[in-house]
């Protein structure tokens, strides 16, 4: 069984769109802090503090190009269509992010991981995956892609700061694929495109839902089953970390001490410059 929770559209102006997925409570999702599944052609977030949390930013093999990344750290990188970009603010960071070819169209998730409270005060730091080190899983109607954590023996060689696993997932009409859940992790599935099935509950984007699987004490295996022309799904795995949440939007804290030193900071200049 599993309970769904209901995707937000978010667009800014005519260039950037986005099906957004924040639960109310930071529990629901929890390690995950909320995930944007967006379209963007220009320029739209001015550069912009985090701290606390990973600002994680995945591309799509259809994005017409890649997103120009940069932070407050030196960092520069071309995040490439099929790659990943894990940015751990920790005590804090400015960052900015654009599509390399204006008037080009990135299709991406940005997801917000939340950071263990003992890490939520280290220096920032980045991490990046190009599109051909992600490995790739075939099996019979259906692809799937580990960019993050791990799939059928098959590991991602990216070790980020908080242990989390995401699949991009590719299914043919009636393809099916065996979806295991280690015991005491939360697991959710977005729709990208098209509908499927999880446990034989049907959703989809046109729906607007994303189930949601509760932490099990034994280890669980789902079905994900494409419909109708197909689908491609994006499922999120991870542990809870079961610590307070304490946020003002581009930060986000165990303590309200810490959120607002972080904030101090960052209006001091202390987070640097783009």
């Amino acid at each position: 069984m599993h309970t769904t929770a209901r995707l937000q559209r978010a667009n800014r102006g005519a260039h950037f769109r986005a099906y957004r997925l924040h639960g109310a409570n930071p529990a629901q999702l929890d390690p995950f802090m909320g995930i944007d599944h967006a379209w963007m052609s220009e320029p739209t977030f001015p550069p912009h503090p985090h701290a606390g949390f990973s600002a994680v930013t995945y591309l799509f093999l259809d994005s017409e190009t890649g997103i120009a990344n940069r932070d407050s750290n030196g960092n520069r990188m071309l995040i490439q269509p099929g790659g990943l970009h894990w940015t751990a603010a920790g005590s804090g960071v400015v960052h900015e992010e654009n599509p390399a070819v204006l008037g080009s169209t990135t299709h991406l998730l940005q997801i917000f991981v939340n950071l263990p409270r003992h890490l939520q005060n280290a220096a920032p730091f980045a991490l990046t995956l190009a599109p051909q080190d992600v490995p790739v899983v075939q099996r019979p109607g259906v692809r799937v892609r580990v960019p993050l954590g791990s799939f059928d023996g098959v590991h991602s060689p990216l070790v980020p700061p908080t242990e989390v696993t995401l699949l991009d997932i590719s299914l043919e009409a009636g393809a099916e694929l065996a979806l295991p859940v280690p015991a005491g992790q939360r697991a959710f599935v977005m729709p990208i495109f098209g509908s499927a099935e999880l446990d034989g509950g049907r959703f989809g984007l046109d729906d607007l839902g994303a189930p949601i699987l509760s932490p099990k004490t034994e280890a669980a295996t789902h079905k994900l089953a494409g419909k109708a022309d197909g689908a491609k799904v994006a499922v999120f795995i991870g542990e809870p970390l079961r610590q307070p949440v304490i946020s003002n939007g581009p930060m986000a804290f165990a303590s309200q001490e810490h959120l607002i030193a972080a904030t101090a900071a960052y209006q001091r200049g202390e987070m640097g410059r783009l």
